[in-house]
């Protein structure tokens, strides 16, 4: 019965139009961890952050580049530092060229 009544249209819209007041009430009575992206997407009822999935994208195209430039590279053991640095200067470099353009 419950199974029919998630698959109406209006349930749906519901579903969708609650307020973000509400899906905040919600989320703290389960749960008090502020710091999750489950908390974030609870409160804006947004899935995930634009910075969160460009960081993420970010680091696949390193990880790609790396593997082509430096074929086995991902057998390393200091491959992880490497893509770690390698993002950490991109960061670097790009905070510059906008404190430069200010």
């Amino acid at each position: 019965m419950l199974d029919r009544l998630k698959n109406l249209k209006i349930v749906k819209k519901l579903g969708e139009g609650i307020s973000p007041k509400l899906r905040w009430l919600n989320f703290m009575s389960i749960n008090k961890d502020k710091s999750s992206s489950d908390y974030i997407s609870m409160i804006s009822g947004v899935e995930e952050l634009k910075s969160s999935s460009d960081e993420r994208k970010l680091e696949a195209m390193v990880r790609q580049q790396l593997k082509e430039e430096f074929p086995n590279i991902e057998n390393m053991k200091s491959y992880e530092l490497l893509v770690d640095a390698v993002i950490h200067n991109y960061k670097k470099k790009q905070l510059q060229a906008m404190d430069e353009a200010e």
